[in-house]
């Protein structure tokens, strides 16, 4: 155990795995599986027939559902201010081409095949107003996010934990949905997507796992802090055409919830999920501040489900400017 440690130096030890963590974590480039696996190839015969194909199942899709699966993919095509927010934290040398660095850069580079995949298919699926798509995309690149973390490597890793399960959680109910409705092409794109975002959030948890080892009080106090602020997704901001910054979020979380794609009580899962997961409950060696944090996170799940017992489920009023008709 490294003694009265700075984030500095717990960064620097843990870069010392970075080469174990890319070789478990993630998959060498000519492995891992390509947008272009899961579409019509357009040198094919029957190129224009596989298409038409995906236009007929599209036509299936519930439009809440739908609208998820647009959102979701724009949160996928904001990946630039998610690769910058993490090239910036606390012990990322964006110089170096080996460490902290190549894991971000490569973690970026498995996540940019995501929204690369589903973008391709709503363009083809027919039902999918794109220009709208693709001005609320370059909106929330513009506006960037605010998600708390600063430039602490701690909380960014509780976040990237969170957000990383969310999505794994997002995109695999997606993948049912679609399969129950007989769109067995969207749903092995999106279980594909799912299954990445499930190593990666194995990979942010192991992190955050081995940062409680080195200083654990530290570690602790971040988890809390975190929590206390809540928990945003990175598309918080999102918006359409002639619309202000953040007001449609609102509205794609109520499609979410009517699609139980997403719920309050997934939030809740989640984090009782990480307690268990890192064995909150039992880290032992804890400042008198870090202690009463822990009993502040170890009590969390239970006031949050008082709190969402009491909220009702959002009707369908508002009309995506996204998707056609």
């Amino acid at each position: 155990m490294i003694q009265r440690t700075t984030r500095m130096e717990v960064m620097k030890y843990l870069e010392t795995s970075m080469d174990t963590f890319l070789d478990t974590f993630l998959k060498p480039v000519e492995e891992i599986w390509q947008p272009t696996d899961f579409l019509p190839v357009s040198n094919h015969p029957q190129f224009i027939n596989e298409i038409q194909e995906i236009r007929e199942l599209a036509r299936g899709i519930d439009d809440d559902l739908l609208t998820v699966l647009i959102g979701d993919t724009i949160t996928e095509e904001a990946l630039p201010t998610y690769e910058a927010w993490l090239m910036d934290i606390e012990g990322v040398d964006q110089g170096e081409k080996h460490g902290w660095s190549a894991w971000m850069r490569a973690w970026t580079a498995e996540e940019n095949r995501h929204g690369d995949l589903l973008n391709k298919y709503l363009f083809l699926s027919g039902r999918v107003n794109m220009r709208e798509v693709e001005i609320t995309t370059q909106h929330l690149l513009r506006d960037g996010i605010d998600i708390k973390t600063a430039k602490d490597p701690y909380r960014s890793f509780v976040y990237t934990s969170f957000q990383e399960m969310a999505t794994n959680l997002s995109h695999r109910r997606v993948a049912v949905l679609a399969k129950n409705s007989g769109n067995n092409a969207l749903a092995k794109m999106c279980a594909f997507i799912a299954s990445d975002e499930n190593r990666h959030a194995t990979a942010y948890k192991q992190f955050v796992e081995k940062i409680f080892t080195l200083d654990p009080s530290e570690m602790m106090l971040a988890f809390e802090d975190m929590m206390r602020k809540k928990i945003v997704m990175p598309a918080h901001y999102m918006r359409e055409s002639g619309g202000k910054i953040g007001e449609l979020f609102g509205h794609f979380s109520d499609a979410a919830q009517r699609t139980m794609v997403y719920t309050t009580q997934d939030y809740i899962d989640i984090l009782n999920s990480l307690l268990k997961s890192w064995n909150i409950d039992k880290i032992d060696g804890l400042s008198d501040k870090a202690q009463v944090a822990r009993d502040y996170l170890m009590n969390l799940p239970n006031r949050l489900q008082r709190i969402s017992e009491r909220i009702s489920i959002a009707p369908a009023n508002h009309t995506f400017k996204w998707i056609y008709g």
